[in-house]
């Protein structure tokens, strides 16, 4: 199967040397039956857990009723869907655009802020992750992603985050930011300077986009990460997590955003199709049925205690723990990432590694136990 995939699929990944072929909870399985403690999440996607039973029915049921039809018709999964995720955010937001991915949500917001401002210069930070398509990768500031473009979308200005207040302008249509950098190795952004970069974006009449790809969806201990800040971004852009693993994203807007918004301005064929619907309605049922978002900062807090303390023994690679709930960026020193990845293979656990070759991010369901915990803690503990 390996070799069928490496000839057939084009060769823009590197790939763990598994093939994984179930998942259960917490544990995925390889082709041969081995299980491993997955701190990966495929990518932070597998929010309740891999295959939850409420999930996969209610995906199973939608299925069997209505695969698609789109958004030229009414539905009643997405109506439900939709009502389900402005409910979670608390009245914070009063509106919500499904789409199919993260980056999709991210062009949308982008598109959105310069049609609603009648402006062009959108600024983000170094570090960021915005996604691959065209404008969200304009707005990347990795540079080995950004570096790919050789004509970027015109308009887009990349700076240090603590720069941004400075330099909002009347010419700005909008400011795109992740409360915390995942991919750039889990770099979390000081709330107080969030807070001033929300207050230039008011001054000056640009709009605040969030991009909570990976921070939102319970991740870090709220629904959205906005929740444990004293204000609400223009918009929000969520995925990742939010169907369990079915491809689904969304732009949050709030109210005011939503007055500006016209028939015709945003469109998406697939986005909020029955069955993704149906699975972003049941991943949100468990999140609230099994307190996700609470195990998420208990479990969090946990697991950062626990590496705390390895990085205060000197003779111990771990420095440092960085994150929030269960989005967390360990930083080695003397010690690739990868190679604690590779290490953490053999014991049969599964983690991600970062932009940042110092820093293993650990992305797992929300449903993880403290005694899974505790294997990747004894698994660190004997580098």
């Amino acid at each position: 199967m390996k070799e069928l995939e490496d000839r057939y699929q084009a060769s823009t990944y590197a790939k763990m040397p598994l093939s994984i072929e179930k998942g259960r909870g917490c544990y995925v399985y390889d082709d041969q039956g081995n299980a491993y403690l997955d701190f990966y999440g495929g990518h932070c996607v597998a929010s309740t857990g891999h295959c939850h039973p409420r999930v996969v029915e209610a995906i199973q049921k939608q299925a069997s009723e209505l695969l698609f039809y789109s958004n030229a018709a009414y539905n009643s999964t997405r109506a439900r869907a939709a009502e389900k995720i402005i409910s979670l955010t608390g009245g914070s937001f009063y509106q919500v655009f499904l789409v199919n991915s993260g980056a999709e949500a991210n062009e949308n917001a982008i598109k959105l802020a310069r049609a609603i401002t009648g402006r062009e210069e959108v600024i983000s930070s170094k570090k960021a992750f915005h996604g691959r398509t065209y404008g969200a990768l304009s707005s990347t500031g990795i540079g080995n992603y950004r570096e790919y473009l050789n004509t970027p979308v015109p308009g887009h200005t990349i700076i240090e985050t603590e720069e941004i207040p400075e330099a909002v302008s009347e010419k700005t249509a909008a400011v795109i930011i992740e409360p915390i950098q995942s991919m750039g190795g889990v770099i979390v952004t000081p709330p107080d300077l969030l807070e001033q970069v929300s207050r230039a974006c008011a001054a000056m009449g640009a709009l605040l986009i969030f991009d909570e790809i990976q921070t939102g969806i319970g991740r870090t201990g709220s629904f959205l990460y906005s929740e444990q800040l004293s204000f609400t971004p223009d918009l929000t852009t969520f995925a990742k997590g939010v169907a369990s693993g079915i491809p689904a994203g969304g732009v949050l807007l709030t109210e005011d955003v939503s007055g500006k918004v016209k028939h015709g301005d945003l469109g998406s064929t697939f986005g909020g199709g029955p069955v993704p619907a149906a699975a972003i309605l049941a991943t949100l049922e468990v999140l609230e049925a099994e307190n996700l978002c609470r195990n998420a900062m208990e479990v969090g807090n946990y697991i950062a205690r626990g590496i705390a303390g390895m990085a205060g023994n000197p003779d111990s690679p771990v420095s440092a723990i960085t994150g929030k709930g269960l989005l967390q960026g360990v930083r080695f020193e003397g010690l690739a990432a990868r190679e604690v990845q590779a290490h953490l293979i053999q014991d049969q656990i599964l983690a991600g590694t970062s932009f940042d070759p110092q820093v293993l991010r650990l992305m797992p369901p929300l449903t993880l136990s403290k005694d899974e915990a505790d294997q990747l803690l004894a698994s660190l503990g004997k580098l």
